[in-house]
């Protein structure tokens, strides 16, 4: 299933075609937890037409909100208008507060490089590969860029009729596509990001191995990170879930001393992060 999902994904982004329609469930599951964040803003969904969940959103709740005004623009196929990128809709871009939307996959690096140099608040979707991507890494590193609440399970279903679903009978909604991996990506400050991960395990060499080629020890699971460990961990991106920048210091991505992949025994694990626990 989940390597089928991958073509799908992969087959959308060399297409062009991977304007996945958000939920207004999911969005109003996210959305909730920055209230605060909005009264007096001026918000836009600049990848969103007028039928968009997010703009029926902030519609719906112009007013609890306390928002001073709602902008949106969406690419349209048929006249070829609405890019993101273009002079018409940066204009808007430079009238916003925040924006909050759900951007095409495929173009996620340029998406973000715009918010970041016209220094806009925003709240998007994205794949959790995205990461991975240098770009995206640094900003997280450097405390500009952060994972929201996420979606239930860490899989969204999507409005999208271009690819067969391949969810189980279970988890299968009609016209829609489940992605798996899709995260909130912001830069709007919320409470879970200053929990602290509580730890319980104890370090010990057999489960928690150095690396050939780095100067820290290997953890497969966020859940696993030792509690006693006071030097350098490699762990799995999906850590960011859990990262508050209160309790770990992030280091660097998945390279060793001498710029290649991390390895244990010769053999490279997934992508890593390398943290320090700040507390100990």
């Amino acid at each position: 299933m989940a390597q089928s999902q991958n073509k799908n994904l992969q087959k959308a982004k060399k297409e062009k075609n991977d304007e996945f329609y958000t939920q207004l469930c999911d969005i109003e599951n996210e959305l909730k937890h920055y209230k605060d964040h909005f009264r007096g803003k001026t918000v836009l969904c600049n990848c969103d037409l007028p039928h968009s969940n997010f703009i029926k959103y902030f519609e719906d709740n112009f007013q609890e909100l306390g928002l001073k005004k709602l902008l949106h623009s969406g690419y349209d196929k048929e006249n070829n208008t609405g890019d993101f990128r273009s002079a018409e809709c940066i204009e808007l871009l430079k009238q916003a507060d925040i924006v909050v939307t759900n951007p095409p996959f495929s173009l996620f690096r340029q998406y973000v490089s715009q918010l970041v140099e016209h220094d806009k608040k925003f709240l998007i979707i994205g794949n959790q590969n995205a990461i991975t991507y240098k770009e995206i890494f640094k900003l997280i590193k450097e405390n500009k860029l952060w994972l929201g609440y996420g979606f239930s399970g860490g899989a969204g279903h999507f409005i999208n009729h271009h690819y067969e679903n391949y969810a189980t009978a279970t988890d299968k909604k009609e016209g829609m596509i489940r992605v798996s991996g899709v995260v909130w990506f912001t830069n709007l400050d919320h409470n879970k990001r200053h929990e602290d991960l509580i730890l319980y395990k104890k370090y010990t060499p057999e489960e928690f191995p150095h690396y050939d080629n780095y100067n820290a020890i290997n953890i497969d699971k966020t859940k696993d990170i030792p509690c006693d460990w006071k030097g350098a961990m490699g762990v799995p991106i999906t850590f960011l879930h859990k990262y508050n920048p209160e309790q770990f210091e992030i280091v660097t991505f998945r390279k060793g001393d001498d710029d290649k992949d991390l390895t244990i025994n010769g053999k490279p694990p997934y992508f890593r992060i390398i943290i320090r626990n700040t507390k100990i």
